[in-house]
C-alpha cells in the first residue's frame, strides 16, 4: 500500500519531459536553478516527486518570462509598449556588458596562464636531457660492475707459492 502511494506521488523523467515540454538538458538546468536533485529508486531508475515537478514548472515559467518580475509588476498599465521596449533595451545592455566582461576576464585568465607556462618548454627539454644522461650513467655503472667482476676473478686466479711469488691458476670463463 505504501508502494502504491509512492508510485502515485512520483513521476518518471519521461513524464516530467512531457509535463514540462522540455528536453533533458533543459530539465537539468531547471533542477540546478531550483536546487532539486533527482532521486533513484532501488532499481536505479530516476524519479521526481509531484512537488519537485511543481517547483520545476514554477522555475521554468520564471525563466521563460511567463511570471512577471516584480519590476514589471510595478510599472503602470498606461506605460504600455514603451516601457517594455525600455526594459528590453536595458536587459540587452546588461547582457552586452556581461558578455564583454566575460570576454575580458577570459582573455586576462588566458594571458596569466600563458605567462605562467612560458618557461615550461625549457624545463621539459632539460628534464628529457637529464633523463637521457641518467640512463647513460646507469649503463656505465653496469659495464663497470662487469669489469670489476672480471678483474676480481683475474686477481683470485693468482695463488701464493713462496717468497712473495705467485703462480697463475687456470681460470675457466663461461661465455
Amino acid at each position: 500500500m505504501i508502494k502504491d502511494r509512492l508510485n502515485e506521488r512520483t513521476l518518471t523523467p519521461q513524464e516530467v519531459r512531457s509535463i514540462l515540454k522540455a528536453d533533458n538538458k533543459e530539465i537539468v538546468d531547471l533542477c540546478k536553478k531550483a536546487a532539486i536533485r533527482p532521486r533513484k529508486n532501488a532499481k536505479g531508475h530516476t524519479y521526481f516527486s509531484y512537488d519537485e515537478v511543481k517547483n520545476l514548472r514554477k522555475v521554468q515559467a520564471q525563466v521563460k518570462g511567463v511570471v512577471t518580475s516584480p519590476i514589471a509588476a510595478n510599472v503602470p498599465a498606461m506605460a504600455g509598449a514603451a516601457s517594455v521596449q525600455n526594459n528590453s533595451a536595458a536587459v540587452r545592455s546588461i547582457l552586452t556588458t556581461l558578455q564583454d566582461l566575460e570576454v575580458k576576464l577570459s582573455n586576462k585568465i588566458a594571458k596569466v596562464i600563458d605567462e605562467k607556462l612560458e618557461g615550461m618548454d625549457d624545463v621539459v627539454v632539460e628534464l628529457i636531457r637529464c633523463k637521457t644522461d641518467n640512463e647513460t650513467l646507469k649503463q656505465k655503472i653496469v659495464d663497470l660492475n662487469k669489469e670489476v667482476y672480471q678483474l676480481k676473478n683475474e686477481l683470485n686466479s693468482y695463488k701464493p707459492v713462496a717468497l712473495g711469488f705467485y703462480k697463475k691458476k687456470e681460470v675457466y670463463v663461461w661465455e
